[in-house]
């Protein structure tokens, strides 16, 4: 399974940015995607979770500022990270992953992307 993120940049706090990742594999389905973010000198964080029906749960740091989304498609699942009132502690490198088994299996196995940079600045 091969994530793709992109979205990322150099925002003013108080600023939106826009985050996607795309997931795609031969033969994979793909349930749960999620977004973590790893900010400088901290481990990596959860932020964000949607399942293949829409649930959704935040971190309570982004709470009513993010918002996740997803399109689910034949081919190619993409999760969308919109994040409003941006501050200067959420600057990091953003990371999403997907939970995917690799048919015929029915063992999930997480799968990341590369990252992509967010900086705030204050």
């Amino acid at each position: 399974v091969q994530l793709q993120a992109s979205g990322g940049g150099l925002v003013q706090a108080g600023g939106s940015l826009r985050l996607s990742c795309a997931a795609s594999g031969s033969d994979a389905h793909i349930s749960t995607m999620a977004w973590y973010r790893q900010g400088p000198g901290n481990e990596r964080e959860f932020v964000a979770d949607i399942t293949g029906g829409g649930t959704t749960r935040y971190a309570d740091f982004v709470k009513g500022r993010f918002t996740i989304s997803r399109q689910n498609g034949n081919a190619r699942d993409t999760v969308w990270l919109q994040m409003d009132s941006l501050k200067a502690e959420d600057t990091g490198v953003f990371y999403c992953n997907a939970r995917a088994k690799i048919r015929p299996s029915n063992i999930y196995n997480t799968y990341w992307g590369q990252g992509t940079q967010v900086t705030v600045s204050s």
